[in-house]
């Protein structure tokens, strides 16, 4: 029996790859003989990097860029031959920044368009961001800002390259700024549409769980739309413009980016189809699968590219009542790891345990 191993990450407690590992030292309890192939995967939220960076053999190197504060830091990223990948997440994702600190109109993100330029510089042809999990909510100024772009406000002083600038920008300078090549291909992974505007968008979306209270979000949201009337005004109207804070408006704007599922091209870089082709049984699996997974998350992707007649069963750390009656998009069964009530925190501790025993009991249902 072969089975294709293919989860994302479970928040606060293992990475996909930890996931994968654990499933397979399960089923392996039940079902020795077996051959379990690891594909972790991600849907271009926290983690999506690692994911790829196992399946692909991809090499981690590090660069100095401007930190969420004005800081130098260290900026991870991936690579192999003409191919890049990072996230942004790595530089201002919310588990870097403490929580006495969460303001997202404060936090920078010219990090990223140092990285990217950094990047190009390095002769790099192929360029993948995951923007999930942010802290910032800047629309994507500050990636502006790190390709060479210079704000001012009235009395033509430099505004600093965060949100809270977009209060005071009257006019925008671009006379230093660094230029992609156009056979530079970057690309957005991204899970959501949201645009990057209105009651849909950015700021009213996420904008809370970064840390923005409610009152500023109509003032926060006209401020980038200015913005972008100045600079690109076509943004406004593109679907998925709002991922990670605006940070995709901003690639898309200033680097001429594109936004493509982040499931859909994982999959395609780890050769997912290939894999799966001979698969007896795929297991997908997140740490929590709800009606919000079936718009485009990393279980529902693994499940729709599995070919037909595979089964797959989805393994996760909790379900949600919303989900339609099984079977649903190719997968035949769910199971929830948690067996027992007990505190979150405890539950998130003893994750790879759980999903240990999980999997070994279905490995042994299906050895009857």
């Amino acid at each position: 029996m072969k089975i294709v191993i293919a989860p994302d990450s479970f928040k606060e407690s293992l990475s996909a790859q930890e996931v994968a590992k654990a499933i397979k030292k399960g089923f392996k309890q039940a079902l020795p003989d077996a051959t379990c192939l690891l594909c972790p995967i991600g849907d271009g939220g926290e983690g999506t990097v690692d994911a790829i960076k196992h399946s692909m053999g991809l090499e981690e190197k590090r660069t100095v860029v401007t930190g969420p504060f004005g800081e130098p830091i260290q900026m991870r990223y991936v690579q192999k031959d003409h191919l890049a990948l990072f996230e942004v997440a790595d530089l201002v994702g919310l588990g870097k920044i403490p929580p006495e600190m969460r303001n997202p109109l404060q936090i920078q993100t010219r990090g990223i368009g140092e990285l990217i330029r950094n990047l190009v510089e390095q002769g790099i042809k192929d360029i993948y961001i995951g923007v999930g999990g942010t802290a910032s909510n800047d629309g994507g100024l500050g990636i502006a800002a790190g390709l060479g772009y210079h704000f001012w406000d009235k009395n033509r002083k430099e505004l600093a390259p965060y949100g809270q600038s977009l209060f005071d920008l009257v006019s925008i300078s671009s006379d230093q700024v660094f230029e992609i090549p156009e056979n530079v291909r970057i690309q957005i992974l991204a899970d959501v549409d949201s645009p990057l505007c209105g009651c849909q968008g950015a700021t009213y979306t996420f904008g809370k769980q970064k840390g923005l209270s409610p009152i500023l979000f109509s003032e926060v949201d006209q401020a980038i739309q200015h913005f972008y009337e100045l600079t690109s005004p076509q943004i406004l109207t593109l679907s998925g413009a709002g991922a990670g804070g605006g940070i995709a408006a901003g690639l898309c704007a200033f680097t001429q980016a594109t936004i493509v599922s982040g499931i859909e091209t994982c999959l395609d870089l780890i050769e997912f189809d290939q894999k799966a082709e001979d698969a007896d049984l795929v297991i997908v699996g997140e740490g929590k699968l709800d009606r919000q997974s079936l718009a485009g998350k990393a279980p529902i992707g693994v499940a729709k590219r599995t070919p037909s007649g595979v089964p797959v069963i989805a393994i996760c750390g909790s379900l949600a009542d919303d989900l339609p009656q099984l079977p649903f998009e190719n997968i035949v069964a769910i199971f929830s790891i948690l067996q027992k009530s007990e505190p979150l925190a405890e539950s998130l501790k003893k994750a790879s345990f759980y999903l240990e025993r999980t999997s070994a009991s279905i490995g042994h249902l299906l050895s009857l």
